[in-house]
């Protein structure tokens, strides 16, 4: 079965313009876009330059956050990016990280983020919201073309799981390469839908993965550390209770959270990445020969994930590694994951 193919990509002024157009002259079909505004670019301003510069390519924010975009605010920043791109934007939402505790702010709590989602999609779907006792809504978008703009939420612990699924239109989960634990995700989040206002709407789940195709499995282990620590540590942040986790990566992952250098945020030379056991990150992402990757992933996509996150090797990696898994992620695995 076919899956899409998106890219994790950062913002950087002058530099994601010609990326997109990289990414859709090579066939993948979308590309999420961090939002972490003090250490890249703006997210909306680069959708927006993207759009312009591609016809079919997905655009999703990768992800923002309910504390520093306020609902109405990030509804109607999407909705214009929408309108720029004829249809092809995204909504990608999670609790906050880096763009978080950059400011010394930690992640929203859940009940916040639902009541953030709730607001948010019902801003985009053109309703009336009420904001503490405030009735709004986004007036303009009775003159849109395109819509309504789909809600993804990022998730990664069984609260976020149930929230996301009760209230968005899409779940991406952060929870690894390990099919059993992309299963454990699924089957909460079904339940939780099945139980919602929102039983009847199809919910479709992806997947974020770290991915480094090359014929050396150690220079694709080196290359991706900083990327695993950054997605991993998710799994060991406060108020985590381990469901789903396989008791030799639970204390990984608290052990992530409690060292994470957060000035090196994605950086392999980080120390929190330096000190990864190799296993750990063969067991999280998935390295190695091409063919080995295709394998792995097709087992990600065998629990009925239908769209795959691509994060590649880390910025910081030995650039003629970057530069082979590129080409093998472009040659290779990605007509793999686009047959069907």
């Amino acid at each position: 079965m076919s899956v899409g193919a998106w890219r994790l990509i950062f913002p950087e002024p002058g530099v994601c313009v010609r990326l997109a157009q990289r990414l859709e002259e090579a066939g993948w079909d979308g590309a999420y876009v961090a939002d972490s505004q003090n250490l890249t670019g703006d997210v909306f301003i680069a959708l927006a330059q993207m759009a312009a510069v591609t016809e079919r390519l997905g655009l999703a924010t990768g992800v923002t956050n309910p504390v520093t975009r306020h609902p109405a605010v990030a509804a109607t920043a999407i909705a214009t990016v929408n309108e720029a791109s004829h249809g092809r934007a995204v909504l990608g939402v999670g609790r906050g990280d880096s763009a978080l505790f950059q400011i010394g702010l930690e992640p929203a709590p859940v009940a916040a983020f639902e009541t953030f989602l709730r607001r948010v999609r019902g801003y985009l779907r053109r309703e009336e919201v009420d904001v503490g006792g405030h009735a709004s809504r986004l007036r303009w978008l009775d003159r849109a073309r395109f819509g309504p703009v789909p809600v993804d939420v990022a998730a990664t612990g069984a609260r976020v799981i149930s929230v996301a699924a009760r209230v968005a239109d899409r779940i991406s989960l952060a929870v690894g390469a390990d099919p059993e634990r992309l299963r454990w995700a699924m089957d909460r989040a079904r339940a939780a839908r099945a139980a919602s206002s929102l039983a009847a709407e199809p919910l479709t789940f992806g997947c974020y993965v770290n991915v480094a195709p090359h014929e050396d499995v150690e220079a694709a282990i080196e290359s991706l550390r900083g990327g695993v620590g950054a997605f991993a540590h998710f799994s060991g942040m406060a108020g985590s209770r381990g469901e789903g986790q396989k008791p030799e990566d639970r204390a990984v992952f608290q052990r992530l959270h409690d060292t994470y250098e957060r000035d090196k945020h994605t950086m392999n030379q980080a120390s929190h990445s330096q000190a990864l056991d190799r296993d750990f990150i063969r067991r999280f992402a998935i390295v190695g020969p091409p063919q080995e990757c295709i394998r792995r992933l097709r087992e990600i996509t065998a629990t009925g994930v239908e769209r795959l996150v691509v994060i590649g090797p880390s910025l910081d990696a030995d650039p003629d590694v970057r530069r082979r898994a590129e080409d093998l992620l472009r040659a290779e695995i990605l007509p793999a994951l686009h047959e069907v």
